[in-house]
C-alpha cells in the first residue's frame, strides 16, 4: 500500500511584485508642463512600504539585522536634523517625506521584500525592460525631431518623461544598461548572457541620443568597474564587443552627428570654453559651498538651497533654463538645486548630514564588494547579483557629482539602492553562510516554515 503524496498547490507569489509594479509606472507619460511632484510611481512606493510593513507585523519576526539597521537608519539623524531648521515648515516636511523615501523606507521595504538572487534578478530584469522601452521611445524622438529642444532641434531623447526632466530617460536607460552588463558577465547560462549583452548594446544608442554627458561618464565608470571585477578574459571580450557596437552606431546608423560629437568634445573642455549650462552648474556649485560655509555643521535646512542660492550666486548665474518639445511648449525652467548631490546636502544638512548620508553609502559600497569576493571564492554563484549591486552603486555615486534627486524617475533612485542594500547586507552573507539562495525557513508557530533573515 502506497500513500498518495497531496497535490501542490500553485506556487505562491513573490512579495517583490509590487516593487516590479513601481518600476512598471515609470513607463507612463507624465503629463506635459507638470512640476516634478509625486507621481503613480511614488504612491505605490508609498504602498509598498505599508505592505512590506503589515508583513512583518503578521510574520512577528526582527525586521532588519543591527548592521542593516544603522546604515539603512544613519541617514535619518541628518535629515531630522535639518527639517527642524528649515526655511518653511511645510518645505521642511515635503523635503523629510522625500529624502526619507528615497534613503531610508523604500530601500529598507526592497531589502526585506526580496527573498533571495531569484527575486534580485526578476527586479534587475524589470530595470532592464524599463530601460528598453524608454529608450525606444528617446530614439524615436531623435529619428523623427520630435524630441526636447537641444540647440533649435528637437532631437534629445527624454522618453517619456518630457523636456522638464530631461535626465529622466537618461537615468533610467543609464541604470537598465549597468544591470545587463551585470547579468551578461555573471549569468552561467549562456542563453541569458547572450540576452542581456544584448539589451546593453541596445542601449547605447538611446544613452547617445540622450545627450547627458553626466549620465554618459557615470556609466563608462559603472561598466569599467563591473569589467574589472568580473576578471580580466571577459572585460576584453565585452571591450571588443562594445567597440564593434560603437562603429556600428557612428558608422553604419550615422548617430554620431555633429552635434552628439561637439557635446563629447565638451567634456573635455569644460574649463577652458563652457557652454552656459556649466557655467550656471559651476556658479551654484559655489553658492552651495558659500552656503556651507556660513552654517558648517546643519547646513541651511532642507529646500534652502533656492531660498538663499541669489544671495551667494555671482552674476555669470542665469534666471533659468530654457525648455520645450516633446509635447510640451516653451517654458523657463527655474534653478533650484545645485545640480550636485553632495553639494546639496551639503549645503542643506551641513556636514553632519553629509557624512551620516555618504558614509552609509561607502559601507554598503565595502560591504557589497566584500560580498563579491565571497561570492568567487565559494565559485561563483551569485556573481551576477555581486556585479548588478556594485555597478549601481558607482553608477549612483558618480552620477551624484553632476545631478541629485528630483523628478518622477528618483524614486527608481530608491528601488536601485534597495537592491544595493539586500547585496551589501543579506546576499553577498547567504553565499558561505550555508542558508540556501532563495528562501531561508525554519520552524515557526505551530511547526510550519517562516522566512527567517540572517543575523
Amino acid at each position: 500500500m502506497t500513500l498518495a503524496l497531496p497535490p501542490r498547490g500553485p506556487a505562491p507569489l513573490s512579495p517583490v511584485l509590487p516593487v516590479v509594479g513601481v518600476v512598471a509606472l515609470l513607463a507612463l507619460p507624465v503629463a506635459p508642463g507638470g512640476e516634478g511632484g509625486a507621481g503613480p510611481a511614488d504612491a505605490l512606493s508609498a504602498l509598498v512600504v505599508v505592505f512590506c510593513a503589515v508583513r512583518l507585523l503578521r510574520a512577528r519576526r526582527r525586521p532588519l539585522t543591527p548592521a542593516a539597521a544603522l546604515l539603512l537608519g544613519l541617514p535619518v539623524a541628518g535629515i531630522a536634523l535639518a527639517a527642524l531648521h528649515a526655511v518653511a515648515p511645510g518645505a521642511g516636511l515635503t523635503g523629510l517625506g522625500r529624502y526619507l523615501q528615497v534613503f531610508v523606507l523604500v530601500p529598507a521595504a526592497v531589502l526585506l521584500l526580496v527573498r533571495g538572487r531569484a527575486d534580485f534578478r526578476l527586479l534587475a530584469w524589470a530595470l532592464v525592460a524599463l530601460a528598453g522601452w524608454q529608450g525606444a521611445v528617446g530614439v524615436h524622438q531623435y529619428l523623427t525631431r520630435t524630441g526636447a529642444s537641444y540647440r533649435g532641434e528637437g532631437i534629445r531623447a527624454v522618453g517619456t518623461f518630457g523636456p522638464a526632466d530631461v535626465m529622466g530617460m537618461a537615468t533610467v536607460v543609464s541604470l537598465g544598461l549597468v544591470c545587463a552588463v551585470g547579468l551578461a558577465l555573471g549569468r552561467p547560462a549562456v542563453r541569458e548572457r547572450v540576452l542581456a549583452a544584448c539589451c546593453a548594446l541596445a542601449l547605447l544608442a538611446p544613452l547617445a541620443v540622450s545627450f547627458s554627458r553626466g549620465a554618459w561618464i557615470a556609466t563608462a565608470v559603472a561598466v569599467t568597474v563591473q569589467l574589472l571585477l568580473a576578471g580580466p578574459r571577459r572585460a576584453l571580450g565585452v571591450g571588443a564587443a562594445v567597440v564593434a557596437a560603437g562603429v556600428v552606431l557612428v558608422g553604419g546608423l550615422g548617430v554620431g552627428t555633429a552635434m552628439l560629437q561637439e557635446r563629447i568634445d565638451s567634456i573635455t573642455r569644460v574649463t577652458d570654453a563652457p557652454d552656459q549650462s556649466v557655467t550656471d552648474r559651476y556658479t551654484m556649485w559655489a553658492a552651495a559651498t558659500d552656503m556651507w560655509r556660513e552654517h558648517p555643521l546643519t547646513g541651511v535646512g532642507l529646500k534652502g538651497f533656492p531660498e538663499y542660492r541669489d544671495g551667494h550666486a555671482s552674476l555669470a548665474l542665469s534666471s533659468g533654463s530654457d525648455t520645450e518639445g516633446a509635447g510640451a511648449a516653451y517654458r523657463r525652467q527655474p534653478l533650484l538645486s545645485p545640480h550636485n548631490m553632495y553639494l546639496l546636502v551639503l549645503c542643506e544638512q551641513g556636514l553632519i548630514g553629509l557624512l551620516c548620508l555618504a558614509g552609509g553609502w561607502l559601507a554598503l559600497l565595502v560591504c557589497a564588494v566584500r560580498g563579491l569576493r565571497r561570492t568567487r571564492a565559494a565559485g561563483g554563484r551569485g556573481l551576477d547579483c555581486a556585479l548588478v549591486a556594485c555597478g549601481l552603486l558607482v553608477w549612483l555615486l558618480v552620477d551624484f557629482a553632476y545631478a541629485d534627486i528630483g523628478g518622477p524617475a528618483t524614486v527608481l533612485t530608491a528601488v536601485c539602492f534597495g537592491l544595493i542594500a539586500w547585496w551589501a547586507l543579506v546576499g553577498g552573507d547567504r553565499v558561505t553562510s550555508g542558508i540556501p539562495p532563495r528562501t531561508a525557513v525554519s520552524a515557526g508557530r505551530g511547526g510550519m516554515p517562516e522566512e527567517v533573515t540572517p543575523r
